[in-house]
């Protein structure tokens, strides 16, 4: 039997030019942190933009940008808070700082009853902050979003490249945008990821040096945007302008 809110969630995003799905092969190389600032570099170039924060191992884009006593509206559906020039929605309005040890089925469907509940209207760019890896979560958005597109995060480790390559490998068999791929926490000069990006196939999009500044500024927007980290993000940004 056909889940009656697939075909709702269609129409919830027919009004979104780009879906940009900021993922990683594994957890802890900042790429809550990458979804975050983006979302935010794009909403102050005027663009309309959402950020969907659908990690659920551990949602952090709250912890980020600081964003307390903010709540959806129900109306027709659940209507996305606006903070900081964004429309903002998390799985965390529903698990609250409680773990949420969802598996199999059980992730499939919260993660269906996000997407046909949300109504993101017209929007030029959707960011999605994806769980690390490949898991139930990721496999459902590729079967229920239509022309998402894909940012992978990685850091210099060869580990973290290693499950970045996995991660590629299926997106290129399901015939998946991947928009490139971001190196962060940078701490040397060496050009092995650079490297083996574009020997794999797919476009870098830069080096994000290591910010020891950035922990500081964690929940404060204002001095999140002033940091390196951000500076380097407002330069990967054109890349998606050309989508």
């Amino acid at each position: 039997m056909i889940d009656p809110r697939i075909s709702i969630i269609d129409s919830r995003l027919k009004k979104v030019n780009n879906i940009i799905a900021v993922s990683s092969g594994k957890g802890g190389v900042g790429k809550s942190l990458v979804a975050s600032t983006l979302a935010l570099t794009l909403a102050k170039r005027d663009y309309k933009v959402g950020l969907f924060d659908l990690d659920f191992t551990s949602p952090s884009t709250h912890l980020i940008l600081g964003i307390r006593e903010t709540w959806p509206k129900e109306e027709k559906g659940i209507v996305p808070p606006e903070v900081y020039g964004l429309k903002y929605m998390s799985i965390i309005y529903y698990s609250g700082n409680k773990p949420s040890p969802l598996r199999g089925t059980e992730i499939s469907n919260a993660l269906v009853e996000l997407l046909a509940i949300t109504r993101w209207e017209n929007l030029d760019f959707l960011v999605i902050d994806m769980p690390p890896g490949i898991g139930d979560a990721t496999l459902d958005l590729l079967r229920l979003v239509k022309d998402i597109k894909f940012l992978i995060v990685t850091t210099s480790s060869r580990l973290a490249f290693e499950t970045v390559k996995k991660l590629a490998i299926l997106l290129k068999k399901l015939e998946i945008k991947i928009i490139g791929v971001i190196e962060n926490m940078k701490m040397d000069d060496s050009d092995f990821i650079k490297d083996q990006i574009e020997e794999f196939g797919l476009s870098f999009l830069g080096k994000i040096p290591f910010d020891n500044r950035i922990e500081k500024v964690i929940g404060n927007v204002d001095m999140l945007l002033a940091t390196v980290f951000a500076k380097k993000i407002r330069d990967i940004a054109p890349h998606l302008e050309k989508l």
